[in-house]
């Protein structure tokens, strides 16, 4: 035991020491490794190297030659309607073709400074700036990110088709290099002084001279020659017409440039950043355009292009295909430039689309537009109004919580939930518990906004940007089309187009795609379309807004036998803007319509290009876009026959108690004034039934008349058990009517009591007194009761007795003072008792009306002395 307990102990001191003489450590191998990877990445690198020489020799080989006419003229584009008939030819207008040694060098500073700073030491291609343009596009794909230099520039835009590809690229880093080799910098520079694009039609520095600011180039401000340099990256973006602020904004970046560069010094930055982008432009009243054809339509199109990084195309011969209507076009122009508005200064933007493809079929972009102007379809973003109310509470509310129709709203004093501001509608009053139907119709602020809060901004937000609205805030205001949230007509009618369409939605676009110049190759630009809402919710929406163009507050954009829908929308200056501009209440900065049909859906907006000049009239003013949108409509449909929006299996209508609240459904014994016929989404229809619901009401019971001697009266009683739909017909009223002795029954008073007290009867004589149940429209039969009041008659009197007459003549005119002597001639005097018996007789007419005063004769009763007492004088007919 011992002596292997020894032998252990032996060989835990043996490994031991081994350990610390490091015996026991395995070889290390890290620097083989090391050496391997290292000779592995070197072993692929030179593959690739080789093999993208072997790849880019293969690529340029392919290359087109080099052509000295292209590389000096643009190539001239075409742009196409939705018949193929070419209708605008860009390229082929005239320029103004510059000399290398007539550029001012200030110009060629700023467009060196901003396009190629390098471009007098490289040979056609910057390295430094390509390796990094390398590495963009292996990280997110081939044409990601450029890094061309005004050479690249010069061939991509005469021999190269737009394609972000390595083949493309090759080619044209191959051709930039022979270009270099065949020609000096100085004839390069000047191909692409003459021939870039500078705004939509406009090739050249030159030529952009003259089109922005009517000047020769050696006639050009620093601050002028900086914002034509930045024009190039962005042709329509940066066009100081259309885009005033963006132009300044990059004209700014372009100084700041020459200045880092040393082209400019910092004094003359500064001074040149102070001048407002606008202020040497040519004049508006000045700017004219050789060629106006279809101009606000041609910028939609320039603006697509651009969108879509194509705006190079336009130097490449291609053909744009759009869905340009020539003859809706026209009507558009003559409609939106003829003499309906309040003054000439007012404007207005109009948008046309295909319902179903969402293309657009026309643009009107403004009254007399240039092409050099503001296109109010597409650049004027306004807040929408009541335009929005339909996107941001019904549709989202029918579409999230199944509401119908005839869901109930209470249109009542209200705040903007946790806040202390009160909403107001446009005539400030309170319609009470309405339909969902009739708050929208009539286009009530309290409702949409009540609705807006119930869905949830969240979830209406979601629903706008789905038909292309966004917003970057969620607040209430939003629902009545204010806030922070401005779209253009081009916007809002894509947005409608939805509800027309069954709920599907296609981005509004012009450009359908582009041939290239072999003929072949066709590049698809036109979206596909997206479902965006049920079809349930966008033909419920689409039967309300029916009622808007009915008998709603847009009756004026009504074309005759149509079926179509609409919403119309006006905005309102805030308080302080009233008071700082000197406003009325009735003054407007926005005015909107925006409709469709199963075909056409149209936008349009009025108003004036300054935000605070106000629109003041209506005719003139505020109803301006519904008198384009019937105009253009009615061209549009002229002749055709357009199908009915179609409901859906998905919707259900049925016949309700108008009012009630829960909703139930009406019975065969339901009064046609509370019946209304409503949509609900299938499966929600409600069950329970008015089956109580009476077409009669009792009559009142237990009536009794009761003659009261010291007052002259009669009090009426009864009793009456009301219906158990009272809540729903209003309370039950009494109309309470009298004849007496067989005359003509007249009516005493309407009263929600169940007594009455008839003043001012006659003795000797019969009344029948009648007394029915009002509910509604519905009426009882009535109850009736008798009674005769017992006295002496009024005698008859004639000439035959002088003292009678005097005696009664005495007591009509209410005097004993006994200066009537009884003969014959005062004895005539008794005709003043027949006059007593028509004052009696007007006194009995004495009864109330509906109102309950008295419709009588007062004071006259004065021949009712039939007792041989005076009268008193005291019954003045009211009871």
């Amino acid at each position: 035991m011992s002596d292997t307990l020894n032998s252990r102990a032996a060989r835990r001191q043996k490994m031991e020491a081994e350990r610390k003489r490091g015996k026991n450590k395995k070889p290390k191998k890290n620097g083989n490794v090391i050496k391997k990877i290292i000779l592995a990445i070197i072993a692929v690198g030179l593959a690739v190297f080789i093999g993208g020489l072997a790849l880019f020799a293969f690529y340029a080989s392919s290359a087109p030659d080099l052509d000295e006419s292209l590389l000096k003229d643009p190539i001239t584009s075409n742009i196409a309607d939705r018949n193929g008939n070419v209708f605008m030819k860009l390229g082929a207008e005239k320029r103004e073709f510059v000399p290398y040694n007539e550029i001012p060098k200030e110009m060629e500073n700023a467009i060196l400074a901003t396009e190629d700073v390098r471009f007098y030491k490289h040979h056609g291609m910057d390295f430094w700036r390509l390796g990094g343009a390398v590495l963009a596009n292996f990280r997110s794909g081939f044409g990601s990110q450029g890094a061309s230099t005004l050479t690249q520039q010069v061939i991509k835009n005469s021999f190269l088709t737009d394609e972000k590809t390595l083949k493309r690229k090759a080619q044209e880093a191959w051709l930039a290099l022979k270009l270099e080799r065949e020609y000096e910098k100085e004839d390069i520079f000047e191909m692409y002084f003459n021939k870039i694009l500078m705004s939509g039609r406009v090739h050249g520095f030159g030529t952009a001279a003259q089109y922005f600011y009517g000047k020769k180039l050696d006639e050009l401000e620093l601050h002028e020659m900086a914002m034509l340099a930045g024009l190039p990256q962005s042709p329509n973006g940066y066009n100081p017409f259309k885009n005033p602020e963006r132009a300044e904004k990059r004209r700014n970046t372009v100084l700041s440039l020459m200045y880092k560069h040393e082209k400019i010094t910092k004094e003359q930055m500064e001074e040149a950043k102070a001048i407002p982008v606008t202020q040497t432009l040519v004049p508006e009243d000045q700017r004219e355009d050789s060629n106006s054809q279809y101009l606000a339509y041609v910028d939609i199109v320039l603006d697509e292009l651009e969108a879509a990084g194509m705006m190079d195309l336009l130097s490449e011969g291609v053909t744009i295909q759009t869905a340009l209507d020539p003859k809706a076009q026209q009507s558009v122009e003559r409609a939106i430039n003829s003499n309906i508005y309040e003054s000439d200064e007012m404007q207005a933007g109009m948008t046309v689309l295909n319902t179903k493809t969402g293309e657009i079929v026309a643009i009107g972009g403004g009254r007399n537009f240039s092409g050099r102007n503001l296109n109010f379809a597409s650049d004027n973003r306004r807040q929408p109004g009541s335009v929005i109310k339909p996107i941001l509470s019904y549709g989202p509310i029918i579409e999230n919580e199944n509401w119908s129709t005839a869901h109930t709203v209470v249109d009542e004093p209200y705040k903007y939930r946790g806040t202390n501001i009160s909403i107001r509608n446009v005539d400030g009053k309170f319609l009470g518990p309405i339909t969902t139907r009739e708050a929208l119709y009539k286009s009530r602020n309290i409702p949409a906004v009540k609705v807006f809060e119930e869905v949830g901004a969240k979830k209406a937000v979601q629903f706008a940007s789905k038909l292309g609205l966004s917003y970057d805030k969620l607040e209430s205001v939003i629902a009545i089309g204010g806030g922070r949230g401005q779209f253009s007509t081009i916007e809002m009618a894509g947005a409608y187009s939805a509800f027309g369409n069954g709920g599907i939605y296609t981005k509004p676009h012009a450009v359908k795609n582009v041939i290239l110049r072999d003929g072949k190759t066709n590049i698809k630009l036109s979206p596909d379309p997206v479902t965006v809402m049920k079809d349930s919710t966008a033909y419920m929406v689409t039967d309300i807004l029916r009622d808007v163009v009915t008998m709603g507050t847009g009756k004026t954009a009504n074309v005759s036998g149509l079926d179509m829908a609409g919403k119309t929308g006006t905005t309102n200056y805030d308080a302080d803007a009233k008071k700082k501009l000197g406003l009325k209440n009735s003054d407007v900065p926005d005015s909107w319509f925006t409709g469709y049909t199963t075909e056409y859906t149209i936008a349009v907006w009025g108003g004036y290009k300054n935000y605070t000049t106000p629109i003041t009239t209506f005719d003139r003013g505020r109803y301006v876009p519904q008198i384009l949108f019937r105009t253009v409509m009615t061209d549009l449909v002229a002749g055709k026959k357009t199908p009915h929006f179609k409901q859906p299996s998905s919707v259900e209508e049925a016949t309700i108690v108008k009012g009630s609240n829960p909703t139930i459904l009406a019975s065969r014994s339901t009064p046609d004034a509370l019946r209304s016929t409503e949509l609900f989404v299938r499966g929600t229809v409600p069950t329970k039934m008015d089956k109580e619901y009476l077409t009669e009401l009792d009559a009142p019971a237990g009536l009794s008349a009761e003659y009261d001697n010291e007052t002259n009266s009669v009090i009426l009683n009864w009793t009456h058990k009301g219906p158990d739909t009272e809540l729903l017909l209003g309370p039950v009223q009494f109309e309470v009517s009298v004849a007496m002795d067989g005359s003509e029954v007249q009516k005493m008073t309407t009263t929600t009591d169940q007594t009455v007290t008839f003043s001012g009867v006659e003795l000797g004589h019969t009344y029948v007194f009648y007394v029915k149940a009002i509910a509604g429209d519905i009426e009882s039969s009535p109850a009736s009761t008798s009674l005769l009041i017992e006295g002496q008659k009024e005698p008859e009197f004639n000439n035959e007795d002088g003292n009678q007459g005097n005696d009664q003549g005495e007591e009509n005119n209410g005097n004993n003072n006994g200066n009537n002597k009884g003969n014959n001639n005062k004895g005539n005097n008794g005709n003043k008792g027949n006059n007593g018996n028509d004052g009696n007789n007007n006194g009995s007419d004495n009864n109330p009306d509906e109102d309950g005063s008295d419709s009588g004769n007062s004071g006259d009763d004065s021949g009712s002395g039939d007792d041989g007492e005076p009268d008193n004088g005291t019954d003045d007919g009211s009871q």
